[in-house]
């Protein structure tokens, strides 16, 4: 825990703390519940959604892995297997064989799944400035 976490734990939490969690959380479930009830109305599970965004804003140096995308879910390979299997059945990722080791395979976001991503991407930047501004009033009030 951070040095500001500890000085926090260490003190008597106040109703003011209490209510700054409770909004922030409350803040976070709203957001999470936008982004589900995007994804579905465009006909992506959100699993789905989170796949493809994790692949198309994936940091490291080329495309992932499977691997690099089960540590990005925070699932297990097999699961995201599946889940990646479905988004290939529909048109949305390809595997690509790694040209460095054959045991692993790369995923690419197709033509397809690059314009459904954009799509919700849209829509959740605005989202995300919302809970930005909510997330600074309650910093503000500590």
């Amino acid at each position: 825990m951070s040095q500001s976490g500890e000085s926090v734990a260490k003190r008597a939490l106040s109703d003011e703390d209490y209510q700054a969690i409770a909004a922030f959380r409350v803040a976070i479930r709203r957001f999470l519940r936008f982004s589900e009830e995007a994804a579905r109305a465009i006909g992506l599970t959100p699993q789905q959604h989170q796949a493809l965004l994790a692949i198309r804003g994936f940091p490291g140096p080329g495309q992932p892995a499977v691997r690099d995308l089960a540590e990005a879910l925070q699932l297990r390979h097999h699961s995201v297997v599946g889940l990646v299997d479905r988004l290939e059945e529909s048109g949305y990722v390809r595997r690509v064989p790694s040209s460095v080791d054959s045991r692993v395979v790369n995923l690419a976001i197709t033509d397809d799944g690059e314009r459904m991503l954009a799509e919700l991407t849209g829509a959740h930047l605005h989202e995300q400035e919302r809970l930005s501004s909510i997330v600074r009033d309650l910093s503000r009030r500590r």
